[in-house]
C-alpha cells in the first residue's frame, strides 16, 4: 500500500462522528450522525440534522461511532457498536446476549461510503462488543482496535480487548487489553510525541481514568488527574486543537446535564482538565463519537454534499 502523506499545515477543520439522545427521533436516535466545526467548539450537523448513515443490518443500530484515517491508504474507516437499545428495551439484557460484531464501513473521500458490514471480533463467549475504537500502530504498521466485552455472556466483568487488523475485515483473535477490579469500558487513546494516553471509563465508579505509556501494548502508568473527581461521565473524545498546546476533552454528561462539555488541558501528562467557559455548541443531542482532524478541502466537500442534502451516495464494493 502506498503512503498518503498529509500536510498538516492543511488542516483546518474537524469531523465529529456521533449518535444522538432525541426521544422524538426514536428509531432514528441510533445511528450515524456527521458534524463538522473549525474551532472545535462550534458545530454544525450535515445532512439536515439527520443520519448520514443508517444500520441495515444486526441490531439495526449504532451506538458508540469512530472514524480513523489509514496512513497508509486514501481510506477512512467508521466502525461502531451494533446496538440499538430503541429495539432491545433492556440494558441488563443486552449485555448478556449483545452483539458479537461490529459495525464497519469504508470511504476514500468521506462523501461516499461502502455498503455496511458485520465483524465478528468479540470472544466466544461476550455478551456484548461496546464502543469499538482504533488508533494506528506505528511499530507493527497495522491497526490497533479495542471495545469492552463482558465474557460468560454477561456473568463476567467488563474488560477492554483488542484486536489487530490492517483491512477491518480480517482481525487476531482477541486478547484481554484492559483489566481492573471495577468494569471498564469507553477506552479511548490519543497519541502525542511517542507517547499514547489512554482514557476509560470506569463503569463501577462512572467516572474517568488516564494513563500513559509509550507503546500501545505496553505497560501503561496511571496519572494521578482531576477527571477521577467528575461523575457519571462517559464517552470521552479527545483531540488536540490545531496550532496550539492544548487538548480538548469531550465528556458526555449523560446523568446530570445530559449533554457533550468541553474540558481542556494544555499538558496531557498531569491530565489536569479544566471546564471550559464556552459550552460545545452543537445544534443535536450529540451521544458518544470520535473527532478526526480533516483538510479544508475535506471539509468543504462534506459541506457540499450534505450541507443540504437528505441521502447519501453509495457505492458498492
Amino acid at each position: 500500500m502506498s503512503k498518503v502523506n498529509i500536510n498538516k499545515s492543511e488542516h483546518g477543520a474537524y469531523l465529529f462522528v456521533h449518535f444522538i439522545h432525541d426521544k422524538e427521533r426514536k428509531e432514528n436516535q441510533e445511528q450515524v450522525y456527521f458534524s463538522v466545526s473549525k474551532d472545535g467548539v462550534r458545530w454544525d450537523t450535515l445532512n439536515d440534522k439527520k443520519p448520514l448513515l443508517t444500520s441495515t443490518l444486526g441490531d439495526l443500530g449504532v451506538r458508540d461511532p469512530f472514524i480513523i484515517r489509514s496512513p497508509n491508504e486514501n481510506k477512512f474507516y467508521i466502525i461502531g457498536t451494533d446496538l440499538s437499545i430503541y429495539y432491545r428495551k433492556d440494558w441488563e439484557e443486552v449485555q448478556k446476549s449483545g452483539s458479537q460484531h461490529m459495525v464497519v464501513w469504508e470511504s476514500e473521500d468521506l462523501v461516499n461510503w461502502s455498503e455496511q458490514r458485520l465483524v465478528k471480533t468479540g470472544p466466544k463467549t461476550a455478551g456484548c462488543v461496546w464502543a469499538p475504537e482504533a488508533i494506528y500502530d506505528k511499530e507493527t504498521d497495522d491497526f490497533l482496535v479495542f471495545w469492552a466485552s463482558r465474557e460468560n455472556f454477561g456473568a463476567e466483568k467488563q474488560k477492554v480487548y483488542y484486536s489487530k487488523t490492517r483491512d477491518f475485515i480480517t482481525f487476531d483473535e482477541p486478547k484481554i487489553y484492559i483489566e481492573r477490579e471495577n468494569h471498564i469500558i469507553d477506552t479511548t487513546i490519543i497519541e502525542y510525541k511517542g507517547k499514547y494516553y489512554r482514557f476509560s471509563k470506569d463503569e463501577t465508579v462512572k467516572s474517568i481514568t488516564v494513563e500513559v505509556s509509550d507503546r500501545l501494548l505496553g505497560e501503561f502508568t496511571s496519572i494521578d488527574t482531576n477527571l477521577n473527581d467528575m461523575i457519571g461521565v462517559e464517552g470521552p473524545a479527545c483531540f488536540k486543537l490545531q496550532g496550539e498546546e492544548k487538548w480538548c476533552l469531550l465528556l458526555d454528561h449523560y446523568k446530570n446535564e445530559k449533554k457533550y462539555i468541553p474540558y481542556y488541558t494544555n499538558d496531557l501528562n498531569t491530565a489536569k482538565f479544566i471546564k471550559s467557559e464556552e459550552d460545545m455548541d452543537i445544534p443535536v443531542n450529540s451521544k458518544h463519537g470520535g473527532v478526526m482532524v480533516i483538510t479544508m478541502d475535506e471539509y468543504n466537500a462534506l459541506i457540499n454534499a450534505y450541507g443540504i442534502r437528505h441521502d447519501i451516495k453509495s457505492k458498492k464494493r
